[in-house]
């Protein structure tokens, strides 16, 4: 078991186009002191220029789609030279009107290095056993598809 820790730190402040509410904005600490200036997506009121929670979402399952799949690329003797992925998640609508992130649809674009290259076969098997083992993916209910083409 691990324990992951982070620190939400918001204070009033007037909204910078409307005059009738709240900034959304707020900073987000982690590990080493990173700060991620995060606010409500843009339909909700928030900043442009922030990091959005669903943003944040769709990049925690992508990135721990690819930290599986190297580890797992790795153990099977490939070599990643360089993985990059574009997720998308979609908000949309659920039964209990209510709004959730239904689907998260990731196209990781990677290069293999080295002797030995693996096959389409074995690079859509490596997927399988990341997509199996994420564990955001295994603690989130949307949908998460992997477009490896």
């Amino acid at each position: 078991m691990s324990v992951h820790q982070s620190a939400i730190r918001w204070q009033h402040n007037p909204h910078e186009t409307d005059a009738n509410t709240y900034s959304r904005n707020h900073q987000v600490t982690l590990n080493g002191s990173q700060q991620v200036n995060v606010s409500a997506s843009v339909e909700f009121k928030g900043d442009p220029n922030c990091a959005d929670p669903e943003q944040m979402l769709v990049s925690a399952v992508s990135s721990c789609h690819m930290l599986f799949f190297l580890a797992i690329a790795e153990f099977q003797g490939y070599q990643v030279e360089s993985y990059e992925d574009d997720p998308v998640g979609h908000l949309e609508s659920n039964d209990r009107k209510g709004m959730e992130m239904t689907r998260i649809v990731l196209s990781p674009r990677i290069n293999f290095g080295g002797d030995k290259m693996p096959d389409q076969k074995a690079i859509s098997r490596i997927h399988a056993s990341a997509h199996r083992n994420c564990f955001i993916r295994n603690s989130i209910t949307a949908e998460v598809t992997i477009n490896n083409s």
